[in-house]
């Protein structure tokens, strides 16, 4: 590898032009290769970014010898196997949330990657913002006490439309595995992986969910109450309560924010959200991650280890489970 980490981009949808514009602001990387399944969308995406090699199919952009890692942003059902097939070209591999279609899929490529050595992690680009990072450093020290209840809800509005991937079973539709991956991760950042889950939804006309809250149990009796809808644009707020105190994160908690940490006694310590004036909109932090592991020889991330990723898929699989949920 050279000292510049090389980027093959496999899909063409928003959030991979969102990843290129990231990456062109940055200077350890670069995008080198864009692939897709048809040639004319590959070549539109290599042309809006002048990414030098275009190529219509996955097989070709894993073969590609420039490429050192590959961003997955595939729809859902097809990030296993655009991981799997990067794995076995020697490639590190960063896969974007939902990290795969459920736990099965997902131990399948964790175990793939350890086998290989290369580098892999899920796309949960909140585990490396500013404001989480400091979070995760004040809940270590005990500023909230013990942990009693997480709550976080993720809402979008999106049009009543069949065809609309968001309403299709055939590519992962549903408010669950798009808006909910979100509050889910979040619940296992702050207390882990719980020992209940007890869910509820109410489902589009095409039978994904429209609507899903779980409330998650813990050992300690600790709660978390994780919601997510398409069919309101919500607060997209997130608190953390314990015995000396509460965290509050303003909106949108996934996004680069702030928060407002209230102690017991009524003192309150603020964080506000650092400046992003010409660096991007927040998924810039994940890619340096992946940048500074893969030059440390690292094959996963401390702040996104893969087992964790497994877990919460698997805390997704209840949920989905619990709801009558299936693709």
């Amino acid at each position: 590898m050279t000292d510049v980490l090389r980027w093959g981009v496999l899909g063409t949808g928003g959030i991979a032009h969102g990843f290129a514009r990231e990456v062109a602001g940055m200077s350890d990387c670069e995008v080198v290769a864009v692939g897709s399944r048809t040639d004319a969308a590959a070549k539109r995406f290599a042309d809006a970014f002048a990414v030098p090699h275009a190529h219509d199919s996955v097989a070709a952009l894993v073969g590609d010898d420039t490429v050192d890692a590959v961003y997955v942003a595939t729809p859902h059902p097809a990030h296993a196997g655009g991981a799997l097939a990067a794995i076995a070209a020697g490639k590190h591999v960063l896969v974007e949330k939902p990290f795969t279609m459920d736990a099965a899929e997902a131990v399948t490529v964790v175990d793939a990657a350890r086998a290989a050595g290369v580098f892999c992690m899920e796309a949960m680009w909140t585990r490396f913002l500013p404001h989480v990072l400091r979070l995760r450093e004040l809940l270590a020290a005990g500023a909230v006490g013990q942990i009693r209840t997480v709550v976080a809800d993720h809402g979008q509005y999106f049009t009543p439309d069949p065809a609309h991937r968001m309403y299709d079973p055939a590519l992962g539709g549903g408010a669950l595995l798009d808006l909910g991956i979100y509050p889910v991760s979040w619940a296992h950042l702050v207390l882990g992986a719980p020992a209940t889950v007890t869910a509820v939804s109410a489902a589009t006309m095409t039978g994904v969910d429209a609507q899903t809250t779980a409330i998650l149990g813990y050992p300690d009796g600790a709660q978390a109450i994780a919601t997510c809808t398409l069919e309101a644009l919500t607060p997209r707020r997130s608190w953390i309560s314990g015995s000396e105190g509460t965290i509050e994160v303003d909106p949108v908690f996934y996004a680069p924010s702030g928060f407002t940490l209230t102690r017991r006694d009524g003192t309150t310590e603020r964080f506000d959200p650092v400046t992003l004036a010409g660096q991007g909109k927040g998924m810039r932090y994940e890619i340096a991650e992946v940048v500074r592991c893969v030059a440390a020889g690292l094959t996963e991330s401390p702040a996104m280890p893969l087992d964790e990723t497994v877990a919460v898929m698997r805390t997704m699989d209840q949920i989905a489970r619990q709801i009558g949920l299936t693709y």
